[in-house]
């Protein structure tokens, strides 16, 4: 593309937890272009070890590379946990993860120090939140907590199911204990439980969305490497585009259940040629 500025905004994930970075970036900053690939044949990654995690992330970016991307998000904690600082080095243009935005206002933020983040196993393995958390506030609490369930649920569309909320409140239970007064929602699905886990920690807790502050630092980002795009994506005649490794149509579904505008088609490619 011969302007840069008018180049789409890549953006990845395991599958389609992603599309949450996806509204928000589309609510924050809409003039621009958008290349999704969601790597539903091989979800989840928060059970993976983390070299393949690295391997698939860096698959992922290359497809992404090759749709003509200014930028690339990470929108998968798990990736942006292990491979952030692999795609960084092998990519040619900027790429920024999920974990460091959600962080930062999470330190800012809680009042008493005492930090709750709620993520896949291989997020809270990694202690990727807690160390980044406690190198800007070094005195905070970070208490991790794994809730595998709750990927599941939201996909099998049970985001207002009672089961949901009795899973929930068993997972959110030890954050209660801890007296936390600040929770991170640290997996891209779960901001679609926003309503119910806000429910059961009551008002006094604050919840950090990474999905919406990846979308701020984004906005910064572009304006500050002189990349935003001046036209109006509204006027272009395919601003959004999806792809995916498997299971298009389910995947469809779901992005139109959940994004401000209807998805078309959702294409199919082969990301282990990359």
């Amino acid at each position: 593309m011969s302007n840069l500025r008018e180049a789409p905004i890549g953006v990845f994930d395991s599958g389609i937890g992603g599309l949450t970075v996806v509204r928000e970036i589309m609510r924050q900053i809409p003039q621009e272009r958008i290349v999704y690939f969601g790597d539903t044949a091989r979800v989840p990654y928060g059970s993976k070890s983390g070299n393949t995690i690295i391997r698939y992330s860096c698959q992922d970016a290359r497809f992404l590379k090759t749709r003509g991307v200014k930028a690339i998000v990470v929108a998968c904690n798990t990736a942006s946990a292990y491979a952030l600082d692999a795609l960084q080095k092998e990519m040619d243009v900027p790429v920024i993860g999920v974990v460091k935005p959600g962080a930062r206002v999470a330190a800012r933020e809680s009042t008493g120090g005492n930090i709750g983040v709620i993520c896949t196993a291989a997020t809270a393995g990694s202690h990727i939140y807690r160390k980044y958390i406690q190198s800007l506030r070094p005195e905070a609490k970070v208490f991790e907590k794994a809730c595998p369930l709750f990927v599941p649920l939201v996909e099998e569309g049970w985001r207002k199911d009672p089961v949901t909320r009795i899973v929930a409140e068993r997972y959110l239970q030890e954050m209660k204990d801890r007296r936390v007064d600040t929770l991170i929602l640290g997996c891209t699905h779960y901001p679609l439980l926003r309503s119910t886990v806000g429910e059961i920690m009551g008002d006094h807790v604050t919840l950090v969305n990474p999905a919406y502050e990846t979308a701020i630092e984004l906005k910064e980002l572009l304006k500050r490497e002189n990349l935003e795009n001046q036209g109006d994506s509204k006027i272009d005649e395919n601003p959004y585009e999806f792809f995916v490794s498997d299971e298009a149509e389910r995947f469809r579904a779901f992005a139109d259940s959940i994004l401000p505008v209807d998805i078309t088609t959702a294409r199919r490619i082969p990301i282990e040629e990359y």
